[in-house]
């Protein structure tokens, strides 16, 4: 009986698995990154990432902090793709919702991820003069 929900349990964390190294390549391909600088940005060994994004291995929380900040993707993206955080969260986020648009192409997708970090700037910036 145990044995059954164990096999269960490593069957939904192995879709988890392959569907966030899935979206790591796919944002990869979205920042225009070889695997060997994402890795060097993220501060992992070119091999490991290549793990990462074939579904070999579950990443620690540092390693999907360092692929969040070099891919510029929220955490919670990608912590919710191994079903540590609630996904209703992390599809709150703007930058998520048009990251993971199957309808839009991958030039659209970085043009309007550009277009919103953009008017967000704009926004610190009058925020910060008007004080």
């Amino acid at each position: 009986m145990t044995d059954r929900n164990d096999d269960r349990a490593e069957s939904r964390s192995g879709r988890g698995v392959g569907a966030l190294g899935d979206f790591i390549k796919s944002q990869r391909r979205i920042a225009d990154l070889s695997q060997r600088e994402l890795a060097r940005l993220a501060d992992l060994s070119d091999a490991y990432l290549s793990q990462l994004e074939r579904g070999l291995h579950e990443p620690s929380v540092r390693v999907l902090n360092g692929l969040s900040q070099a891919l510029n993707v929220p955490n919670e993206k990608l912590l919710a793709f191994l079903g540590r955080h609630d996904e209703a969260a992390a599809a709150q986020s703007p930058e998520s919702a048009i990251a993971t648009d199957d309808r839009l192409s991958d030039t659209q997708k970085q043009s309007l991820l550009d277009l919103y970090r953009a008017f967000l700037a704009a926004n610190d910036i009058a925020a910060g003069t008007s004080k």
